[in-house]
């Protein structure tokens, strides 16, 4: 089997085509400095593989569609999967979005999701590419694309719009961060090294993540609407209403309340004896 992986010199490319090659793969790779092409990929790879920045993704699978043929199977790895499926399924390739829920930097696939969008694929199609992360010791989860960036407009989308309001607030409030530190407990280490991990990264990733998800308007609308909720409530001096407020949504919570504790509590203990 001939892997291709289009954008394949970038991170996130050459850490997949190790492990196709890993996985008894021919793999051959496209970038901006190759001889080998997009389209040279799409006409000769049994799999082929869009690996390239989010707003970009939707063009480069439109280019290579019409040259691909049914015997071949298309995925991209981009954090979106509704408007990249329904670019790959133009093709007449089988198709099958994925994501994988980490960066880059990872040293195996160990323990790590990766999340498979199935448009139009065979059984054995898809058996076959997950056994490929799988047999690497990959967690896959399989859903469609609407259910995938509904997910991710709160995994990724509230995550990250919440960690880019707190560094900003402490931005405008012209907080010099070491002299924070002075002052610091384990869980703000945790958060700033938090912020710190996001501000070191690709704003363009981020940028793309919150625009372009069509679920993320409706979390962000959910989100405006609690700060304002707690807001009230802390300017009014209520303890009742704080106590409410927060003990609905410990329940809500359940169980992962004492799993977080538990998380946190080894998070800590690391960050206290390295």
């Amino acid at each position: 089997m001939k892997a291709g992986i289009i954008g394949g010199t970038g991170k996130m490319g050459r850490l997949f085509a190790a492990v196709f090659k890993k996985a008894g793969y021919e793999v051959v790779v496209s970038g901006r400095s190759t001889k080998v092409t997009s389209r040279n990929i799409a006409q000769e790879c049994d799999l082929v593989i869009v690996s390239v920045p989010i707003r970009d993704t939707v063009n480069v699978i439109e280019e290579i569609a019409p040259l691909l043929r049914k015997d071949q199977l298309l995925c991209d790895l981009t954090s979106l999967k509704v408007s990249p499926v329904a670019a790959m399924l133009k093709s007449k390739a089988e198709v099958i979005g994925l994501h994988p829920m980490f960066g880059s930097t990872i040293r195996s696939l160990k323990q790590q999701t990766i999340i498979a969008c199935p448009a139009r694929a065979k059984d054995a199609s898809v058996d076959a590419l997950l056994a490929v992360f799988r047999t690497q010791g990959a967690v896959c989860t399989v859903t469609t694309p609407e259910e995938h960036d509904r997910m991710m407009a709160v995994v990724q989308g509230l995550t990250h719009f919440v960690t880019l309001c707190m560094a900003e607030s402490v931005r405008r409030l012209g907080i010099d961060i070491d002299a924070t530190k002075a002052f610091t407990s384990p869980v703000y280490r945790i958060e700033l090294s938090l912020v710190g991990r996001l501000l070191s990264q690709d704003p363009d990733l981020y940028g793309s993540i919150l625009q372009q998800n069509p679920f993320v308007p409706d979390v962000l609308a959910a989100c405006r609407d609690s700060v304002a909720d707690l807001q009230t409530i802390i300017l009014r001096k209520d303890p009742e209403a704080f106590a409410a407020f927060f003990t609905r949504d410990a329940r809500h919570f359940g169980k992962y309340c004492d799993e977080g504790m538990a998380m946190t509590d080894a998070l800590i203990e690391g960050l206290v004896n390295r």
